[in-house]
């Protein structure tokens, strides 16, 4: 990854570069954003996990996912909504958890503007605000990928730069990871975001030389992998893990 613009040299690790550091971290140490490398790649399951985690810590936590589309079959809630909400162990009002939530499963600012709807940061972080009174740790879920607009000029990063959260990457392992894992990782960083970790998620089927991939991507962000895991297993974030991503006591 070379070429003039960039921020940082082809090796340099993304995790340890002064634009990385978040400037806020301090406020907000039990609180992370995750998103992925692309949709349907595993966030709401490894956010599910890590509040499952957070829970048998100790901790009282809460998940968010500021932006849903789509709705479960038979319900008016969204799907991965529920499953924060059943991961969780502290209970807050829908509208706090899921502030805004579309039937349709499409693009965020295309459903949005469809419905009339303009999705406001500033209400979402409202929101969370009044979770972080609630819970000593939110879990906060993006909607698709990182940059995944909201709006005409804002996408999902702007999310988390507005509530100041370090970043948990869901990189999906197949064919085209190196580069999809990379260019969020880079954008994560220029938005002056910390990338506090990554989670490697093995899709089916196993992509060829996964290992090895693995430790590209560990040399190439400057962090070895929070946790690799497959599709259906059920992670486990021990208390070194959580601390990792700023959940300590």
């Amino acid at each position: 990854m070379s070429g003039a613009g960039l921020p940082q040299a082809a090796n340099a690790p993304f995790g340890h570069s002064e634009a990385a550091k978040p400037r806020a971290w301090a406020n907000h140490a039990s609180a992370v954003f995750v998103t992925g490398t692309d949709t349907g790649i595993g966030k709401t399951w490894i956010a599910a996990a890590l509040l499952r985690s957070l829970c048998a810590a100790g901790f009282r936590a809460v998940g968010m996912k500021p932006v849903a589309a789509g709705f479960a079959p038979g319900t008016n809630v969204n799907a991965d909504v529920s499953e924060l909400c059943d991961a969780g162990n502290v209970d807050a009002a829908l509208d706090l958890r899921n502030p805004y939530s579309f039937a349709e499963p499409a693009a965020p600012h295309l459903i949005a503007a469809a419905a009339g709807v303009t999705i406001d940061i500033a209400r979402i972080a409202d929101a969370y605000a009044r979770l972080r009174t609630r819970a000593g740790a939110v879990v906060v879920e993006g909607a698709g990928g990182a940059l995944v607009p909201i709006d005409r000029t804002h996408d999902m990063l702007d999310i988390a730069a507005a509530l100041s959260l370090p970043v948990l990457l869901v990189v999906g392992m197949r064919l085209g990871c190196l580069n999809h894992a990379l260019l969020t990782a880079l954008a994560v960083q220029r938005r002056g975001l910390a990338l506090a970790g990554w989670v490697a998620n093995a899709l089916p089927p196993r992509m060829a030389l996964l290992e090895h991939n693995v430790d590209t991507l560990t040399e190439r962000l400057g962090l070895a992998p929070i946790a690799i895991v497959a599709l259906g297993e059920d992670p486990a974030f021990d208390a070194a893990r959580l601390a990792m991503l700023g959940f300590a006591r």
